[in-house]
């Protein structure tokens, strides 16, 4: 793929997660850190599955007890947790972006440029934001508003009303989904920099070079951001001093990472279409370890504990836990097709999706 796909990173006022049990947005977390704080048990098992009209390629979200998923079969579903059980489903259009869940209302764009506000209770439209590309990013909250990019090289922010408060144009559709930090948005495009904004105005602050197109969604962690690139490179970024902290590169068969990073207080885990997993200094971008995984990995793994979780793009659907420190591999299941999303966590449980529109929920019995 050769296409331009911007990541995008947006620096707000600090937003409380509604609970501790809750997988609200795209990584998780406003920081998009790829972290979660559930129970898992030592050995997953399969706890449910739920069958949608074609592939899950965004990752679900979780909140108040219920899993909001949207497919390519133009739905986004509302499913019990407990039970695996439909609540309601929503026709809207091919969707391959990541849901997002503020208060009693979920948020979600589709590849026909359409971005939805509806009522978590019933999934009725509250309201709708025409763009002129696709959405394949999840939102993200800065105070009450809502920071959103689209395929058509735009970052947007809209009030609570669906009104447009200003949009900052990039060289190249938007991929990533905002993270929300500080006071800034930072927006990658094309010409492979890094572009500081004012998450207020939309103004320019400064920029950083970042050494090759951005295809992933950036996660922080303190004064630091940490992107894939598709120069086959992930990059630390010292985002208070606009500068390049480090790059890191695979000595053998390179390739793009598409997938975001997971962030922790000592390593970057990131995942490429090389079929590894990486294990990553987080200060200094060294490597400490890599897992060889059986086909590309697209979507992004996360943390829980002293374990990885993550897919591949295999037929076999290989999905792999990894021993957090060493790298190496304390279990595998097999699901059924290629891994095309990313991977949620819920209270005691993980939900991933499938490129045959399985949503998998992955716990104890």
């Amino acid at each position: 793929m050769n296409r331009c796909l911007p990541a995008v990173l947006a620096v707000g006022i600090l937003l409380p997660v509604s609970s501790a049990a809750d997988w609200p947005l795209f990584r998780g977390n406003p920081l998009m850190s790829g972290v979660g704080q559930g129970k898992l048990p030592d050995q997953l098992q399969e706890r449910w599955a739920f069958k949608t009209g074609d592939a899950v390629e965004g990752a679900p979200v979780v909140a108040g007890g219920v899993v909001y998923a949207g497919s390519v079969d133009k739905h986004l579903y509302a499913i019990d947790l407990a039970s695996g059980k439909q609540k309601w489903k929503t026709r809207l259009g091919p969707i391959k972006a990541s849901p997002s869940v503020k208060g009693d209302k979920v948020f979600v764009g589709d590849l026909d440029g359409k971005f939805y506000c509806l009522t978590a209770a019933d999934g009725k439209a509250v309201w709708t934001f025409e763009m002129g590309g696709e959405i394949t990013s999840g939102c993200n909250f800065h105070g009450d508003n809502i920071l959103i990019g689209s395929h058509d090289s735009t970052l947007y922010c809209l009030d609570p009303a669906g009104k447009k408060l200003w949009e900052v144009k990039t060289d190249g559709p938007v991929n990533g989904s905002p993270v929300v930090v500080g006071d800034a948005t930072f927006v990658a495009g094309c010409d492979s920099v890094l572009h500081v904004l004012d998450a207020k105005t939309g103004n320019e602050l400064g920029t950083v070079d970042l050494g090759g197109q951005a295809a992933a969604t950036a996660a922080v962690s303190g004064d630091f951001a940490y992107v894939g690139t598709m120069a086959n490179q992930v990059v630390g970024v010292d985002w208070k001093n606009k500068k390049k902290a480090w790059a890191f590169e695979s000595q053998r068969r390179a390739q793009p990472f598409y997938a975001s990073a997971a962030v922790t207080d000592a390593l970057v885990v990131a995942a490429s279409r090389d079929q590894k997993v990486y294990g990553l200094d987080r200060k200094t971008g060294a490597e400490v370890w890599n897992f060889a995984t059986d086909g590309m990995v697209d979507g992004s793994p996360v943390v829980v504990g002293d374990r990885v979780y993550v897919g591949c793009m295999s037929k076999d659907g290989n999905f792999y836990v990894l021993d957090l420190k060493t790298g190496k591999k304390l279990q595998e299941l097999n699901l059924d097709s290629a891994v095309v999303g990313s991977v949620a966590v819920g209270p005691d449980c993980l939900l991933v999706g499938t490129d045959k529109g399985t949503v998998y929920c992955l716990g104890g019995k």
